[in-house]
């Protein structure tokens, strides 16, 4: 039997599993190559003048293309599987591709969610310095007249930062100062008690 006389014995609702599932299949293993050489179909960021993410970890998003291409491949073989196993009824193989494909849809929505709520921004925001303390590196100038250095722990490792005070005398190494402002990417610090 050759592919032509295969296809034409197939039924049409057969044709049409073959098809969703062969083709969304297809799109799948070119995406999953991609991803592997380091293309991506989601989780795309558009700078603007603000930050707009396409990416939410905090949310499952049931329509993105790798949870739509799982319903169609899951729709598509399990249909075929049930007609295989001997279904004779078309709506009943119907019924079940939809509710396979639709847990499969769903299961892969959660994993991505998942995935990305894995990723880590590692964008240090200097705001979050205030109210913390750190230890003088290079002694701070009085009354704003010039910078020093400040070792502190922020967002979970140390930097050494810029820092100046408004304090009346200078802020000798080692001494231990508290952040009580940020001034561009420069710290106000004042001595800790």
């Amino acid at each position: 039997m050759n592919l032509t006389d295969w296809w034409e014995a197939l039924s049409l609702l057969q044709k049409v599993y073959w098809l969703i599932a062969s083709v969304s299949t297809l799109i799948f293993v070119i995406l999953l190559g991609l991803m592997f050489i380091g293309g991506d179909s989601e989780g795309v960021d558009f700078d603007h003048d603000g930050d707009v993410s396409l990416a939410h970890a905090d949310s499952i998003d049931l329509f993105s293309l790798k949870s739509i291409l799982a319903f169609l491949m899951f729709f598509g073989w399990s249909g075929l599987a049930a007609i295989s196993l001997g279904m004779k009824f078309w709506w009943f193989s119907l019924g079940i591709s939809f509710v396979i494909g639709f847990i499969m849809m769903f299961f892969t929505a959660w994993v991505i969610m998942l995935l990305y709520s894995l990723q880590q921004d590692g964008t240090m925001k200097i705001n979050k310095a205030v109210g913390l303390t750190g230890e003088v590196y290079i002694s701070i100038p009085p009354k704003m007249q010039g910078q020093g250095k400040v070792e502190i722990l922020l967002n979970g490792s140390y930097k050494t930062l810029d820092a100046v005070t408004r304090e009346s005398q200078e802020i000798k190494i080692n001494s231990m100062v508290q952040v009580i402002d940020v001034e561009g990417d420069t710290l106000v610090v004042i001595l800790s008690v």
